[in-house]
């Protein structure tokens, strides 16, 4: 993942695209990038997302900033996982955000396959 892939997704909210019988899109402020190149994303209040992940397995994630509208979208498979320290370390962040009214159910590991860009111009849709 190039570094201004990484740039937009560490100071973005992102989206997660996922879709079985119905589509569906939810931006998730609990995220961040492994040392390896996953998206990882903490599983607050995901419901319809994960149910299109069981039957699946593919998620799409965009993130654009809103003030120069560069963009990526990173099209990859997703796990989910309930226990372990990257579930630990979402369990806090959100515990600690929400004064211990939510916690994090689980997180899920997103693998990337292929990386677009979205930014408008020229090289809008094309994968890196």
């Amino acid at each position: 993942m190039n570094s201004n892939v990484e740039k937009i997704l560490n100071n973005n909210l992102w989206f997660l695209g996922t879709a079985d019988t119905e589509p569906n899109a939810v931006p998730v402020a609990f995220k961040t990038i492994s040392q390896d190149g996953n998206l990882l994303v903490g599983d607050v209040f995901l419901d319809t997302t994960l149910k299109n992940i069981i039957a699946n397995g593919k998620i799409a994630v965009s993130a654009c900033d809103a003030q120069t509208m560069e963009g990526y979208q990173i099209k990859g498979t997703a796990t989910y996982i309930t226990e372990g320290p990257i579930v630990e370390t979402f369990k806090e962040l959100v515990e600690k955000m929400f004064n211990g009214a939510a916690t994090a159910k689980g997180a899920l590991i997103i693998t990337p396959q292929k990386t677009i860009i979205t930014t408008p111009g020229a090289d809008n849709k094309k994968e890196i």
